[in-house]
């Protein structure tokens, strides 16, 4: 016998189904408007010379060449030194860690410094990257400053991607001979990658919006650095928001910012189109498809 739902309970399901959607809608109204407004007002403004120059006060010149260089830097060196420092301790926390008390400590810690404002990232980062260590104002110190910013962010949602695969799982494993580190990464990594790439996206959205805490690490220097330039110390370099700013708040050129807007848009979906792709290829090599 099916049991008859009462009018009264219909009525709120369906006023909840319309309330999710109506929020759902207002959500999908917004996004689409602000990337449509920066689309419009910068598109235009996009060139080969914006995109392929350097800016130089000499000669008169606008482009972002070294700005979309400094960015990908960025963010490359970030991602290689925060994914196996945040993935190896939310491994660690989530399969050896016997102290439960501690695991619940640092879970409130990492918690907490997920909400700290970037700024005072940067500040803590030119204490001790650029002063203290000596670094000077460069993309070196600035990565390790978004190190510390993103790392919070990494452990955590890994952490919790890591409990939802079930122990029996990890049973079946262990009783088929497997030991611990072979059954956690032939086993438990491969089920939980789409939480491990979703951090990693956040983790790359928070570097590609970043501005205050690479103002004071990072510097503003608009010199084309090569790829191994970046590795050495006291190399300056703005990256893409920091020179989104200084046109827009310290030159007026709102055309050139919204030029460079439209430009972050632009790379911010490849690079979690491509993050989406590495999730379903880290899957497939997992399952042994």
């Amino acid at each position: 016998m099916k049991e008859k739902i009462s009018m009264s309970r219909k009525v709120k399901c369906t006023l909840l189904n319309i309330i999710m959607l109506a929020a759902c809608a207002v959500i999908c109204v917004i996004l689409l408007g602000i990337v449509g407004f920066v689309v419009y007002r910068g598109a235009g403004n996009i060139t080969v010379d914006l995109i392929t120059n350097k800016p130089s006060l000499l000669k008169g010149t606008i482009g972002i060449l070294p700005n979309i260089l400094n960015t990908l830097y960025i963010i490359v060196m970030t991602l290689v030194l925060v994914l196996p420092l945040g993935v190896g301790a939310a491994i660690y926390l989530n399969e050896y860690a016997k102290n439960k008390k501690i695991v619940k400590l640092i879970e409130l810690a990492t918690e907490t410094l997920s909400g700290i404002p970037s700024i005072i990232y940067g500040l803590v980062g030119m204490l001790i990257f650029v002063q203290f260590i000596n670094l000077d104002t460069s993309l070196i110190a600035g990565s390790l400053t978004l190190v510390i910013m993103t790392l919070p962010t990494i452990i955590r949602t890994t952490q919790e991607s890591l409990k939802t695969v079930p122990n029996g799982y990890r049973e079946g494993s262990l009783a088929l001979g497997a030991g611990k580190w072979y059954m956690v990464r032939s086993v438990v990594l491969p089920s939980c990658i789409d939480g491990v790439v979703t951090g990693c996206i956040l983790s790359i959205g928070r570097i590609v919006g970043e501005s205050a805490a690479l103002l004071f690490t990072a510097g503003m220097a608009n010199e084309v650095l090569g790829i191994f330039e970046f590795f050495k110390p006291k190399m300056s370099g703005s990256s893409l928001t920091v020179a989104l700013y200084m046109y827009a708040k310290e030159r007026g050129e709102f055309e050139i910012a919204f030029a460079i807007a439209a430009i972050l848009l632009v790379l911010t979906c490849a690079i979690n189109f491509l993050s989406k792709a590495a999730a379903v290829l880290l899957k497939r090599k997992g399952s042994g498809k």
